[in-house]
């Protein structure tokens, strides 16, 4: 069975940080971009961050740029999303997801990912 497993969420004070991690299994992972959508009550989802399979190019929205950090360790099938300078407009559901097709600057956050995770919640209060 494909999984995709989120977790690290939690409640943190603005300015504060956490690490979601993302472990798949069922699939070959090391083939796979995975990335970050999160999604908030009222908001429209939105691509946080994702990293290619084979060059680990790095992508991310113009909002977390210079405070989200991704990266992949494939030996363990896991992703990580490193989260500093937390906002509350970080506030949010945030869900693994996966796909086989590599991701370009222009599109990594339009593509229909394969498989999603059930999401890890990400609370941030002024």
């Amino acid at each position: 069975e494909v999984q995709l497993v989120e977790s690290g969420g939690g409640l943190v004070q603005a300015g504060g940080s956490l690490r979601l991690s993302c472990t798949g299994s069922g699939f070959a992972f090391d083939d796979f971009a995975i990335g970050w959508f999160r999604q908030a009550p009222g908001k429209e989802r939105e691509g946080v961050s994702c990293i290619s399979a084979y060059d680990g190019s790095t992508y991310y929205a113009e909002s977390v740029k210079g405070r989200f950090t991704i990266s992949r360790d494939n030996a363990k099938n896991t992703v990580y999303l490193q989260m500093n300078s937390l906002k509350p407009e970080d506030t949010a559901v945030y869900h693994c997801v996966a796909d086989p097709v590599s991701p370009l600057r222009s599109n990594w956050n339009h593509m229909s990912y394969d498989y999603w995770g059930q999401g890890t919640q990400v609370a941030v209060s002024s």
